[in-house]
């Protein structure tokens, strides 16, 4: 199986030598939920790197960006372009975090500075519905899912043409969406481990309240379901 990595943003350089940058996360997410057996390759998007051959790989993935993806810099816009080629040339597409909000734009919703802030740390959503393509285990269709997040927008509107809400919190109504028969996106950060997730907390201190990054933190103590959420995207991509 062959994917390509729609690498949205990079890890800061002081943090590279311990936490690699963001696409080695998503390659290291896959083959510590036992998936070794995908050829990766990158496509630097900031720079205008896109594949030729669209039919070339069996997935798309893209990484997360601190870019505002509702702004309007050319490279995002690019990015939206692309992702409605994908639509229709219907490619199987998951979009992390930045990309579900660009999934979210390309199909005519809208992205928006969340009113109630940052989100940080681990979060937990509760389950709203179970597609067919999730496996049909108690372990894999839990009543919540716990994911890490970082992120201050997130999708204020769906488009409304039939997209499937999977999981969602108060705090953020749309985590999860499956979009249409080849799109899915989350919020969350299923790439990333806690010691990044605390080490990134900490080094942005200056942009959380005290209460913020106090709950952040804690919630850390919590065991995120990188590796559930790594097997529904397989389940997602082999349908």
């Amino acid at each position: 199986m062959k994917a390509a990595i729609l690498q949205c943003d990079r890890v800061l350089e002081k943090f590279r030598p311990r936490f690699g940058d963001y696409p080695q996360m998503i390659e290291r997410m896959f083959a510590d939920a036992g998936y070794r057996n995908i050829e990766f390759d990158r496509f630097d998007c900031v720079a205008g790197d896109y594949p030729r051959d669209l039919q070339a790989y069996d997935f798309y993935i893209t990484t997360g960006s601190k870019a505002d993806a509702h702004g309007d810099e050319s490279w995002v816009l690019q990015l939206i372009d692309f992702f409605r080629q994908l639509d229709q040339h219907r490619r199987k597409t998951v979009g992390i975090c930045f990309g579900h909000q660009i999934m979210a734009l390309a199909l005519g919703g809208r992205v928006e500075r969340a009113p109630q802030g940052w989100g940080i740390g681990i979060a937990v959503n509760r389950m709203v519905t179970y597609p067919d393509w999730m496996p049909d285990t108690a372990e894999d269709r839990p009543r919540e899912l716990r994911l890490i997040v970082s992120h201050r927008d997130q999708v204020s509107l769906l488009p409304g043409q039939g997209e499937t809400v999977i999981a969602e919190s108060d705090f953020c109504p749309y985590f999860v969406v499956q979009w249409n028969a080849h799109f899915l996106s989350v919020q969350g950060h299923p790439e990333w481990q806690r010691d990044y997730a605390r080490a990134l907390m900490e080094d942005r201190r200056d942009l959380y309240s005290p209460e913020q990054i106090e709950a952040g933190l804690a919630s850390l103590e919590q065991e995120p379901d990188n590796r559930l959420f790594t097997r529904w995207i397989s389940a997602f991509v082999a349908t």
